[in-house]
């Protein structure tokens, strides 16, 4: 099955919005929240994902975007508290779901493949010089845990242009996109801005989605109501997590008002 029709198995809808449920900073973290302890987190998550669902997104992905400062090598600890997390809040999902475990492409896989999740986000390739120091995709690495895991049906969304991190590679972006799909097998492509939050201009979004043609293309950061009808008349979808938390700041909760408004606005983009 090509790249597109996975695409479409899994979303169901043409040009998807996939809404970020960003856990709470987890065990072995620095802002880890020991009193609350693992039922706060858990709490949290169950409140973001029944405002998102109701919003009516068309997909879900978890990330452990608190566990700040980031590492590229996740300690084990905090692979297993999500994998729990996912795991208490599985039979209230009504929708697909990813999972990205910030920035270890061998931990996104494995929790991926505990929880049953149908798509995984990840820098699977590329080097960046980054907050975290040098840094290196591992996509050879974990195409193989993948097949290990026998998981060949997850889908594998490849960011291309790293968050908290410049590129080291001298290649413009589309090519790098056009890359990561022939030598490295992406699934799927994102183009993301710089930081969380914050979009990728439209007009590399736009050379990317021209560059690659043989599997969809996301945005993956920025993407807020007043841009949204815009992204999508590019991309084949989004990524979307800042801009539905309460007054637009990454580690709120989410705002069940701004989540339906940023919906219907999608929505209307899409021609429903």
């Amino acid at each position: 099955m090509q790249a597109f029709e996975r695409f479409q198995t899994i979303f169901r809808v043409r040009r998807p919005v996939v809404a970020m449920v960003h856990l709470r900073a987890l065990p072995g973290t620095p802002l880890f929240d020991a009193a609350g302890g693992m039922d706060a987190v858990v709490e949290a998550a169950r409140a973001d994902l029944r405002a998102l669902q109701q919003a009516g997104v068309d997909a879900v992905m978890f990330g452990n975007e608190n566990d700040r400062p980031y590492e590229l090598e996740v300690d084990p600890a905090s692979a297993a508290a999500m994998a729990y997390v996912v795991g208490r809040l599985k039979d209230e999902l009504r929708l697909p779901f990813g999972v990205d475990v910030l920035w270890d492409p061998k931990m996104t896989l494995a929790v991926a493949a505990a929880t049953g999740a149908a798509f995984a986000r990840e820098i699977f390739t590329g080097l960046y010089g980054s907050d975290m120091g040098l840094w290196s995709g591992r996509a050879a690495e974990a195409r193989r845990y993948q097949r290990r895991l026998a998981r060949d049906d997850l889908f594998l969304l490849y960011n291309v242009s790293a968050e908290f991190a410049a590129p080291l590679d001298a290649r413009s972006l589309p090519e790098r996109a056009r890359s990561a799909v022939f030598s490295s097998l992406a699934d799927a492509v994102l183009v993301s801005g710089p930081m969380t939050g914050e979009p990728a201009p439209l007009e590399h979004l736009a050379a990317v989605k021209r560059a690659v043609q043989d599997v969809p293309v996301l945005a993956n950061t920025g993407v807020d109501h007043a841009n949204v009808a815009e992204v999508l008349r590019i991309a084949d979808g989004c990524i979307v997590g800042t801009a539905l938390k309460e007054d637009g700041k990454t580690f709120n909760p989410v705002d069940p008002e701004r989540a339906r408004a940023f919906m219907e606005r999608a929505r209307e983009a899409r021609g429903e």
